[in-house]
């Protein structure tokens, strides 16, 4: 069920102060658990479709599923318009860019090196804060990023820390290291720039305004995939399912919570909360090949949320 975003147009001023709460974690939870899905669901269908129209198709299924709900923001004289700068760059950073360079990662790139390319999250979230944003970083935040990327190193090494040693990096880490940045900038501009009264309050609106522009960048750029000669598409029931899980749960459900949780809790609390992708992606991993969950998982998972809390206090 989705949640009515908060109303009030300050949230996106400097001065805010955040708050986590027990509903707003559950929110930044949920992303996470979803985008792991995605991150399982887009290797396992590599083969069937290039990943630039991937994600091109999904975005375009996500704008079908919200056009009842956000008709109006297509009118000619709807106030999105006036604000057209800022939903163009949301749309090139979260839905043109962010998808289709993971996609493209997974292409050529082991999913424990993509996965451990994309825990580095908080580092960048803080960075970015820093230096685009005059957002100071507190020693809390440096040590809840060192917890949390320690835990996310376990899961990745099985518990093996000699295992880290023989990664590998390919050009493939180099898509998700430019795609955890891309998001870094995302993350801070939905905080940092304001909206349009007419959108406040209405997620599917302000989802709409970021997907209109963002499947105009998609389909440029699956465009160019296509003129490079990458068009083979294996269409069947796999790809339909895949491309319908995609597109409702971590397209339009988790593109939701996140935005929210964000505007509560703040980008850099809610960078931590990002580091749960990799350990859901592991547990899902394990699901599927059969295998049980280990001891590391559990301590892994403390070392995550340990960093959350550490961050995130007062």
């Amino acid at each position: 069920m989705f949640l009515q975003a908060l109303p009030s147009a300050h949230r996106y001023s400097a001065g805010m102060t955040y708050k986590l709460t027990p509903g707003t974690a559950a929110l930044l939870v949920t992303a996470p658990l979803l985008w792991a899905g995605n991150a399982v669901v887009g290797r396992l269908v590599h083969d069937l479709v290039p990943p630039i129209t991937l994600n091109f198709l999904r975005w375009a299924l996500a704008f079908v599923l919200l056009l009842p709900l956000a008709y109006g923001v297509l009118r000619p004289d709807h106030p999105v318009w006036a604000h057209w700068r800022r939903y163009a760059l949301l749309g090139l950073l979260g839905i043109g860019l962010y998808n289709a360079l993971q996609y493209m990662a997974l292409q050529t790139s082991t999913p424990i090196n993509v996965t451990l390319v994309g825990s580095s999250m908080p580092v960048w979230m803080l960075a970015v804060g820093a230096v685009f944003f005059g957002v100071s970083v507190t020693r809390r935040q440096l040590a809840g990023a060192a917890l949390s990327m320690a835990g996310v190193l376990l899961v990745l090494s099985r518990g093996e820390w000699s295992q880290l040693l023989a990664l590998r990096l390919v050009p493939g880490d180099l898509f998700m290291l430019l795609a955890t940045i891309s998001w870094s900038f995302y993350s801070w501009l939905l905080v940092r720039t304001s909206e349009p009264a007419s959108l406040r309050g209405n997620w599917a609106g302000f989802l709409m305004a970021q997907l209109v522009f963002g499947l105009g960048w998609s389909g440029a750029f699956a465009g160019a995939e296509w003129a490079a000669g990458h068009t083979q598409t294996t269409w069947g029931w796999p790809l339909a399912a895949a491309l319908a899980f995609i597109a409702i749960g971590p397209a339009v459900v988790a593109y939701r919570c996140w935005g929210v949780g964000v505007q509560r809790a703040g980008p850099a609390v809610a960078g931590f909360f990002a580091n749960l992708t990799p350990l859901f992606a592991a547990l899902m991993s394990a699901a599927f090949l059969g295998d049980t969950p280990r001891l590391y998982h559990g301590a892994a998972f403390g070392l995550i949320v340990g960093g959350i809390v550490v961050s995130s206090r007062r």
